[in-house]
């Protein structure tokens, strides 16, 4: 696994399987959210396996599939809603960590200052300078 701190409360990590759920509840995350669709590429995991998974660890699970380019503002708000009840500290997963991250950027934009989002996205290795910019309204 290749867990990436965004905050104190919130991780990414590329796909993750359900063998690496015990490892998660070890680390200490309370929950895991899954921002890829099913049969996004051949041989993914399957979501309801690491759902079953982490129930059976006692973590709370929740999808939210987000279809990589095509980022909606119902998907913004399902990944709100989902950030926000979620017991913390929350891993999110998608297949690189990038969707996971700019979502979380997205939803920070007027929380944070937005070269703390940028530098904390950064820290983690990726770059949300140009997303943050046009959701500042400054692109």
């Amino acid at each position: 696994m290749d867990l990436r701190r965004i905050s104190h409360d919130f991780s990414v990590s590329p796909q993750i399987a359900a063998a690496d759920v015990p490892a998660i509840k070890e680390a200490g995350f309370k929950s895991i959210m899954c921002n890829r669709p099913d049969r996004e590429d051949a041989g993914q995991p399957d979501v309801a396996a690491i759902e079953a998974a982490a129930r059976a660890e006692g973590l709370e699970f929740r999808s939210v599939p987000i279809v990589s380019g095509h980022l909606s503002e119902g998907d913004v708000a399902d990944f709100r809603a989902a950030l926000e009840d979620l017991p913390k500290p929350l891993l999110a997963y998608c297949r690189s960590g990038t969707r996971c991250t700019t979502l979380w950027s997205i939803v920070q934009v007027g929380n944070l200052p937005d070269d703390a989002i940028v530098s904390a996205a950064a820290d983690a290795g990726y770059d949300v300078r140009g997303i943050v910019a046009q959701m500042s309204g400054r692109a």
